[in-house]
């Protein structure tokens, strides 16, 4: 069983890999200038090696990496390479302007996702996702809350691709009922998500008020299952202090799934939820 944090070094691999292709500096230039032979480079960019924080510094200088941030974002990575347990994400970071949550969707086989407060990202409208971040990003401009409706929007080719991901999603029946009324953003988004719980590669279970206390009260998750065998699961969750990433197939990761496992056994169906989800959209419009 693998010991090292893979979903981290994955991402830190990406991001590097990106910005050496991005600047057209041949793999061969970089390892020459760390001392390191072609293929040790290859193995930190492929997420099957940790790297060292000076090594990776060296590396931001060659790559023109100024922002104070984005280094301590990938110097952040660097050090969780090396370690397991929770991995904190400083908020609002995009160091190539995608994001760790869109890499990781983007390398993932399969996301089981459990929403209490919104629709997941994944399955939103452009206008609700909108509104969504509108509400929640206070602070942000409104050409900052538009790039970040872009990124949203763009995650979602995920389901599209030929070989699409597998998604899993229970939402509390709060969700639907938030979008309940003449207001057209609920209803187009509605609208949405009966139409994407027939997709063949998505599942959408809607949990009612009326099934009680649930292990999750804590607040939403997604867990996520990458299509290499050794690559441990990983669980996102996000809070009003940041979001970090837990990878620990034998104790965190593991009570996630089990409480993800609960919730399903307690929602509705998805032939039943799919009902609700039109029935509430008919009151709607």
């Amino acid at each position: 069983m693998p010991e090292g944090p893979t979903v981290r070094r994955r991402r830190l691999g990406s991001e590097l890999r990106w910005l050496r292709e991005s600047r057209s500096i041949k793999l061969e230039v970089v390892a020459g200038r760390l001392g390191v032979a072609p293929s040790g480079l290859l193995r930190i960019e492929a997420g099957k090696a940790p790297m060292r924080t000076a090594y990776l510094n060296t590396l931001l200088d060659l790559y023109g990496v100024d922002d104070a941030d984005q280094r301590e974002t990938l110097l952040d990575m660097a050090r969780a390479g090396h370690r397991k347990g929770r991995w904190p994400v400083r908020d609002g970071v995009l160091p190539t302007g995608l994001g760790i949550m869109v890499g990781l969707e983007a390398e993932a086989a399969s996301l089981r996702v459990y929403e209490a407060q919104v629709v997941y990202g994944l399955l939103q409208t452009e206008d609700y996702a909108r509104a969504v971040m509108t509400a929640v990003r206070r602070r942000q401009t409104p050409a900052e809350i538009e790039r970040l409706v872009g990124l949203r929007m763009q995650r979602q080719d995920v389901l599209h691709r030929p070989e699409p991901l597998e998604l899993w999603v229970i939402l509390d029946e709060a969700v639907l009922w938030q979008m309940a009324g003449p207001s057209p953003l609920g209803c187009q988004q509605l609208e949405h998500l009966d139409e994407a719980s027939q997709w063949p590669n998505v599942t959408l279970q809607v949990r009612r008020f009326s099934s009680g206390m649930h292990p999750a009260l804590g607040g939403s998750f997604c867990i996520i299952e990458f299509p290499e065998r050794l690559d441990p699961d990983a669980v996102y969750t996000e809070d009003v202090t940041g979001q970090a990433y837990i990878e620990e197939r034998d104790r965190e990761v593991r009570a996630w799934a089990e409480a993800f496992d609960l919730l399903r056994a307690s929602a509705l169906p998805p032939a039943e939820s799919r009902s609700l989800v039109r029935s509430i959209s008919q009151r709607s419009a």
